[in-house]
């Protein structure tokens, strides 16, 4: 029985580890993103990590579904089973945590594939957790699939192949887009909201401080604030969570004026993304121009897009001759819709038809 077991055990932890481990490697810039989210100083203050997210995403999803071949293939049990177990551990401290503090509200676990909640993930991770202390206590039964020399192939070969899977996607695209901005998605369809749809239920929430101590008082409390109460601030509360359309933050802003839906009733339009223009890849603004010239010519509407400031956008333009405008849009969006920085984008009358990473400028579909 103990045997059957583990073997169960075996089997659902591996082919998990392996699976959520895909997913986010078919996309380690947005498990990056997730990654800078928990280092900010709001939540785990550990800013001095931000500038190594990309690497260390890469490495972990690797880590992560490599460990799970080698459990399904018995390779070095013992250091196999104790990766998985220091590794739960610490995620299932950071899932808590982000539920818990309310800090982080989707921990990332299987990308953009599969939103958990907070509460969700963590549960998923303590369910995890007690199967890799099954595993734990009963290693002496984990044995190897296959001879010696076959299993270390396999495995070896798993790394090989995980590796240049990544080196693929970094300098591309996923290679299976889960976003709400993929390939056929309609932005204004994307934005609407059903007839009928459930709407958010908030509260009004008042900060005073009272005594030195900054306290909250409900819409329904304010009789109980002490008249030296001071007055710090107003922040509404979720109470019930309405319906959220998939597409909900996207704007397309200039001089303090929305063009967003001008620009969705544009019969050709490129987007040239860069959430960030002062961390975009130099390479790749240096090829803009040329191509936007190129749309420009049979047809399309150019603009670029970003989240960055008027100094910036105009310190880029010049040193690499770029002609075309900058729009505004919320970089958490820009970073959203396209990974790649910068990233081009192709749409007809507000669908998305083709996306594509600098690297692929060259291959871009211009009708």
């Amino acid at each position: 029985m103990k045997v059957i077991i583990t073997n169960i055990c075996r089997i659902l932890v591996g082919v998990l580890f392996i699976i959520s481990g895909l997913i986010k490697l078919n996309d380690p810039i947005g498990f990056s993103f997730k990654l800078e989210e928990y280092f900010s100083a709001n939540v785990l203050n550990l800013e001095f990590l931000v500038p190594y997210a990309l690497a260390l995403a890469v490495v972990i999803v690797i880590f992560e579904t490599v460990l799970g071949v080698m459990l399904l293939v018995g390779y070095k049990k013992k250091f196999t089973i104790w990766s998985l177990l220091l590794m739960i551990i610490f995620f299932t401290f950071l899932t808590f945590y982000s539920a818990y503090f309310n800090k982080v509200t989707d921990c990332g676990c299987f990308g953009d594939a599969l939103k958990l909640t907070p509460w969700q993930s963590f549960s998923k991770d303590v369910v995890l957790l007690v199967l890799i202390l099954i595993l734990f206590f009963n290693r002496k039964h984990i044995k190897r699939l296959f001879g010696k020399v076959a299993v270390n192939v396999m495995v070896y070969a798993s790394l090989l192949l995980c590796c240049l899977f990544g080196y693929y996607v970094l300098n591309h695209l996923p290679a299976i887009d889960f976003r709400a901005y993929k390939v056929g998605t309609n932005i204004k369809e994307g934005m609407s909201v059903p007839e009928g749809a459930p709407k958010s239920v908030t509260e009004m929430v008042f900060i005073y401080k009272v005594n030195g101590v900054e306290k909250e008082f409900t819409d329904k409390e304010l009789d109980k604030i002490p008249a030296d109460g001071v007055f710090v601030d107003r922040k509404d509360k979720v109470i019930v969570e309405g319906y959220v359309p998939p597409i909900h933050d996207f704007t397309i802003e200039k001089d303090g004026e929305n063009f967003t839906d001008a620009m969705l009733e544009e019969p050709k339009l490129i987007l040239l993304i860069s959430y960030d223009l002062s961390k975009a890849s130099d390479k790749g603004l240096s090829q803009l121009e040329a191509f936007s010239k190129k749309a420009q010519a049979k047809g399309y509407k150019v603009i670029g897009m970003t989240a960055s400031d008027a100094p910036v956008i105009e310190q880029k333009k010049k040193q690499f001759g770029i002609t075309f405008d900058y729009y505004f849009c919320d970089a958490t969006t820009l970073k959203t819709i396209e990974r790649a920085n910068p990233s081009i984008v192709v749409m007809e009358k507000g669908t998305i038809t083709e996306k594509a990473h600098w690297n692929d400028i060259d291959y871009v579909q211009l009708k």
